[in-house]
């Protein structure tokens, strides 16, 4: 016993040393003279790696092997952190592990955006640390009493630290990079789960349904990382003539402000159909789908007189993921419209369904819906990554392009056959974000993609095209949306009298 007392108060300081190294790993790096990160997150810091160590301590037996795991789990966090901020623009943030799960059911979404030596080098890491804990584990009780020990002191030190942490986060709009600088990135991720738990859902929506005249129909597509490749790669050779197009004739366009760079399909989504800002989320911003079941009230399809009004959700894929399955029918859409409705991809046409398929199931829908309809449709033909460069001499976005055209492609479609159908009509067409690609489009001050709402009389005339140009953000769209909504339903009277 004396000897374990001997070796955890020699150990103590090296490892506490180790794991301040390791979070210096993390970028951004802290700010200030000393470039140290603040107190608070220090402590916070040593406690859960204190943690970390017992429950080692308590699987091994040995405190050596728990020390040298605790030091490589920081670091391991630190550079994944890494990887994913100059892949995305972001360090890791607490919502990031409840896509765990996600990691396994659809690989190719997160394996895909590390490099080869990167994949291997964190295999290598874990393989090493399994074989470690599994090579020099020992028998003995006593250090599995004392890290049972450590564990329980820690976890109550951790309880008394994290609320106080929690209130020192960015506000209003909390932003991970500043945290991580000024606290580091395992006290951050923590302070952000913290905070997240006490936060509550807002009051549910009173405001009255807004009602649909007969062959009014609203159709919103979310299109999977569109974006003007002018304005991404300078080039205005790679103009989008359907895009170009539809601004001509345009009820509203612009820049549509999303909150995420290369990935976070969630974060626009949500402020597109739930209306709420940044601002009023706090660290629900991160993933706003995690709690959107207890904001359902304020959601684009329960705010619309269901007596009135027919809605569907579209997206072939799982809808599992993001838990779609579950939300969206608590936000008022009548039908799921899933994967198992679309033929999958023929050879030739890559990994998921394409642009083309889902413009033919929105047709469909817009034709038969015998009431007011509301079609909401997440596309996913041009999800990445995507291979660099295609044939010789191709620019490195290149396959990317490619499938933006028949975004492209998608959107002439729908405004062509929309307005064939001989009724009202609303369009919403914008990107998700930005693609995120090594070399050609890459995280920066920027990451604006654009939006286009045709309005259509029941003649296929465009209403109100011409209008000045307006920067929105997915919150703002909505209630833009909404806006259009209510003066389409006065719209479909007036074209019903004449």
């Amino acid at each position: 016993m004396n000897d374990l007392l001997r070796e955890l108060a020699l150990g103590a300081p090296i490892l506490a040393l180790l794991v301040v190294i390791g979070d210096l790993i993390a970028r951004p790096r802290p700010l200030g003279r000393l470039r140290l990160r603040r107190p608070a997150g220090t402590l916070v810091l040593l406690l859960v790696s204190m943690l970390a160590f017992a429950v080692l301590l308590v699987v091994t037996g040995v405190p050596l092997v728990a020390g040298i795991g605790t030091s490589a789990l920081v670091a391991v966090h630190a550079v994944i952190s890494n990887i994913k901020r100059k892949v995305l623009g972001e360090p890791l943030v607490f919502s990031d592990f409840a896509l765990i799960g996600a990691v396994f059911q659809h690989p190719q979404f997160y394996v895909s955006a590390l490099r080869p030596w990167q994949l291997a080098a964190l295999a290598a890491g874990v393989a090493g640390l399994a074989a470690i804990i599994a090579l020099f584990a020992a028998p003995d009780l006593v250090p599995r009493l004392a890290g049972a020990g450590l564990g329980v002191a820690s976890w109550i030190g951790l309880r008394l630290a994290l609320p106080p942490l929690a209130r020192t986060l960015s506000a209003p709009v909390p932003d991970p990079e500043i945290d991580v600088a000024r606290l580091g990135l395992i006290p951050a991720v923590l302070a952000q789960w913290a905070d997240w738990r006490g936060t509550t859902d807002p009051q549910p929506c009173t405001a009255a349904p807004i009602g649909g005249a007969a062959g009014q129909l609203v159709v919103i597509v979310q299109c999977e990382s569109f974006t003007d490749p002018v304005a991404l790669f300078g080039d205005p050779a790679i103009a989008l003539p359907g895009l170009a197009a539809a601004r001509r004739d345009a009820w509203q366009t612009g820049r549509l402000n999303v909150p995420g760079f290369g990935a976070y399909t969630m974060r626009t989504e949500y402020g597109v159909l739930f209306g709420r800002a940044e601002e009023q989320l706090g660290t629900r911003r991160f993933d706003p789908f995690l709690t959107a079941r207890g904001e359902a009230s304020w959601a684009l399809p329960n705010r619309l007189d269901r007596n009135a009004w027919d809605s569907w959700f579209v997206h072939p894929h799982d809808m599992r993921f993001y838990g779609r399955d579950r939300l969206m029918p608590a936000s008022g859409f009548g039908a799921l419209v899933g994967e198992d409705a679309f033929p999958p991809p023929q050879p030739g046409e890559g990994r998921y369904v394409t642009d083309a398929a889902v413009a033919d199931r929105i047709l469909d829908l817009a034709a038969t819906a015998p009431r007011a309809g509301l079609i909401y449709a997440v596309t996913i033909e041009n999800h990445g990554p995507w291979p660099a460069g295609g044939a010789q001499g191709e620019p490195l976005a290149a396959p990317y392009i490619r499938l933006l055209r028949h975004s492209d492609a998608m959107l002439t479609r729908l405004w062509e056959g929309l307005a064939r159908l001989g009724r009202p009509v609303t369009l919403c067409f914008f990107g998700d974000h930005r693609p995120s690609i090594p070399g050609a489009s890459e995280p920066g001050a920027e990451h604006h993609t654009p939006y286009v709402i045709l309005r259509l009389a029941a003649d296929g005339t465009p209403l109100g095209a011409g209008r000045q140009e307006v920067d929105l953000t997915p919150a703002e769209l909505h209630h833009t949306l909404l806006a259009a909504i209510a003066s389409g339903e006065a719209q479909a009277e007036q074209d019903a009298v004449a």
